[in-house]
């Protein structure tokens, strides 16, 4: 199969690339830039010019291939309305590109917040609002002929090299002095290794069910406290509790996050991809020089 995969160059996009093509396949990645081609082809990469602003860019690349894992985001908190309108408008032109060939669209998406409190599974929908409604979009794409699925992603991406919400735990904890957790911290945060996810693109690619979510979730939920404990060892401050109405001071925008019990189940997907996470979890994962050796993020 030859696949076109936006977000190539990115964290979670790289390796659904390596991962494609150690199983055979062919890829087509979408490069913004020079430099990003470059990377590709350093890679084995064929690169495709293009970026989510410019959806005829994503369309030619549809059209080339015989599938489609879109991993492209652009994580601008500060834009994130204007930057899912423009995903949106991007992933509308491939369905409408797509529509009666058959083939696989394959997209990502998360379970963050999705149902706070309780453990979420395969069933249950995701919001209509924010890139709930792309999925809910792409889904439903299923009865235009399109074998189009959704991968919904652990909170934590998780493995050497992470820029996203676990690097910037621990930047807040050397910025404040301490590892903090909300509340008595034992509200639930799910996570999954960056290559078990990049597996479970390829295996939704090869033989997903149309119009099916699946979870990228190897940790069910790591209750928050265990997650500063080991910033806080690691870094040598201390760890200590913070009131839920001082989170969003503390941690600015994953505030919203940090003091939310999101557990997610991944049991439906494994029964039918027969997807079985392999790599370290999260909080081995987390207990590893590499996380420690300076500020890496790059979201916010």
């Amino acid at each position: 199969m030859r696949v076109f995969v936006s977000g190539a160059t990115g964290w979670i996009g790289s390796a659904v690339c390596r991962e494609l093509r150690s199983a055979g396949h062919r890829v087509l990645g979408l490069a913004r830039s020079d430099e990003g081609a470059a990377k590709l082809a350093a890679e084995g990469v064929e690169a495709h010019r293009g970026a989510l602003e410019d959806p005829a860019s994503f369309v030619a690349g549809a059209n080339a291939c015989d599938g489609v894992a879109h991993c492209a985001f652009i994580h601008d908190f500060s834009r994130f309305a204007e930057n899912i309108a423009t995903e949106r408008r991007a992933v509308e032109a491939v369905l409408d590109a797509m529509a009666g060939t058959g083939k696989p669209l394959v997209v990502s998406s998360g379970v963050a917040l999705l149902a706070p409190g309780r453990v979420v599974t395969e069933d249950d929908p995701m919001s209509e609002s924010g890139r709930g409604a792309t999925e809910a979009l792409v889904l439903g794409a299923a009865g235009r002929g399109v074998r189009s699925a959704s991968i919904r992603l652990a909170p934590s991406v998780h493995g050497v090299g992470d820029h996203g919400f676990a690097p910037r735990l621990i930047d807040i904890a050397r910025e404040k002095g301490v590892a903090a957790y909300v509340g008595d911290g034992a509200n639930r945060w799910p996570g999954v290794h960056r290559l078990d996810a990049a597996r479970l693109y390829r295996l939704a690619l090869e033989r997903g069910r149309a119009g099916a979510a699946y979870h990228a979730i190897a940790d069910e939920g790591v209750p928050m406290r265990r997650i500063a404990e080991v910033i806080g060892r690691r870094l040598g401050l201390p760890v200590a509790s913070i009131a839920a109405e001082d989170a969003m001071a503390h941690f600015g925008f994953l505030g919203m996050f940090v003091g939310t019990d999101m557990p997610a189940s991944s049991a439906k997907t494994r029964a039918e991809l027969g997807w079985r996470p392999t790599e370290p979890d999260l909080l081995a994962d987390l207990d590893q020089p590499a996380y420690f050796q300076g500020a890496t993020t790059a979201i916010g």
